[in-house]
């Protein structure tokens, strides 16, 4: 009987780079504070680090722990801080909900995506897409900032979201569709 080929781990330079960005993102969705989610981002990777040997080693297995850190240490965050307001203010406290935790780490993984695919983009194409979905800007607001006629930026916007319906899995640009309509 063949053996399995053993799936290489990445490096920890490559873990790290591959899912520092996201789990950022991740994290600033809970704590609404850039500074808490790197430092927090940081500590899952130095935990993950002193553990490593304890750990699976399929990067399945890393990046759920690597998500897990991150989440548990922003609800352990957030309850020290309701529990300091609470202390302070004497009010109840709310219990995290494991949908809104979904929710954020899937909309983290969507965004980051949505970056790297948008890089692809032509250059006015990608401004105006940047503008129109990502700022939240309206298409006369995108035209007169850019000198431009608003069926212009229509087209480009439209452009856009073909290109990314070319560029993406049909699931993901489904997802993709849901927080830009949002």
């Amino acid at each position: 009987m063949p053996k399995e080929p053993h799936k290489i781990v990445p490096s920890f330079e490559e873990l790290f780079r591959n899912n520092y960005a996201k789990l950022c993102v991740f994290a600033r969705q809970f704590l609404k504070d850039d500074d808490a989610a790197k430092d927090i981002v940081q500590e899952a990777f130095v935990t993950y680090w002193n553990n490593r040997n304890e750990l699976a080693e399929s990067e399945a297995s890393i990046n759920s722990f690597l998500y897990s850190s991150v989440k548990n240490a922003c609800l352990n965050k957030l309850r020290r801080q309701k529990l300091e307001h609470l202390f302070l203010n004497n009010q109840d406290a709310d219990p995290a909900e494991d949908a809104a935790v979904l929710n954020a780490m899937i909309r983290s993984e969507v965004i980051v995506e949505l970056h790297k695919v948008i890089t692809t983009l032509p250059e006015n194409c990608q401004k105006i897409f940047r503008m129109g979905y990502l700022e939240g800007l309206k298409n006369p607001q995108i035209a007169e900032e850019l000198g431009l006629s608003i069926n212009t930026v229509k087209t480009q916007k439209k452009r856009g979201l073909q290109l990314l319906r070319v560029r993406l899995n049909p699931d993901f640009f489904a997802l993709l569709s849901l927080f830009l309509l949002k």
